[in-house]
């Protein structure tokens, strides 16, 4: 049989309970030093005499100077933006190097004399010849004279090294001088070009749809 629960006699007394006070005016605090709003209002900070007029004297020194160099800045901003910044102005800067050097030498080379005799019957050949190899048809050639459609074909052609940021006359040269024998009829193409001033024709179209991207269409 289980025990059983004892029971209180009777309600427990106020007296043996205990409880939690919150007015406590005994309480401990910690001190602080926290300075008063009144004692902030009438602080004011310190200043040294001598220190002002030492930063005084100081600017007055320093303003003679300055629009001079507001008028250096401005000059080298001038500077930078006259200067070739574009893949356009390098390469007709290129093109007239070879002019000047074309100039001076006052004879051409033996590969240019042959570039020369080279006649337009002799380059559509060259032209029908590439077509033939082509093993699709070319595309966006519409409106495009035989000088530019072979120029763009030799632009493509990665066997005689990067056509970016080089003139086209200057690519043939290098490409004629590490002995990789590159197309006369090229060249017979550019000296034309080079006879009627036509300095656009030494940038690659490549180029031009690369750095076409940063302008406005």
């Amino acid at each position: 049989m289980a025990p059983k629960r004892r029971t209180s006699s009777g309600p427990v007394s106020k007296s043996s309970q205990s409880t939690l006070s919150f007015n406590n005016k005994n309480r401990i605090t910690k001190p602080t030093n926290t300075p008063s709003s009144k004692d902030l209002r009438s602080s004011k900070p310190k200043t040294d005499p001598a220190l002002l007029d030492s930063l005084v004297s100081d600017d007055q020194k320093a303003s003679p100077t300055a629009p001079a160099t507001d008028a250096t800045s401005h000059m080298s901003a001038q500077d930078v933006e006259t200067s070739p910044t574009t893949a356009e102005a390098a390469i007709l800067q290129q093109a007239e190097q070879e002019k000047a050097r074309v100039v001076e030498a006052a004879e051409s080379t033996p590969e240019e004399e042959r570039a020369r005799k080279v006649s337009d019957a002799k380059i559509k050949a060259y032209w029908r010849e590439k077509e033939r190899q082509s093993l699709a048809p070319r595309v966006h050639q519409e409106g495009l004279s035989l000088e530019e459609k072979v120029l763009r074909l030799w632009d493509m052609s990665g066997e005689y090294g990067p056509c970016i940021g080089i003139a086209r006359m200057k690519r043939w040269q290098r490409a004629h001088a590490l002995g990789l024998e590159p197309p006369v009829e090229v060249l017979a193409v550019l000296l034309k070009e080079q006879e009627k001033e036509n300095w656009k024709a030494q940038r690659a179209h490549v180029d031009e749809l690369m750095s076409s991207r940063f302008n406005e269409t």
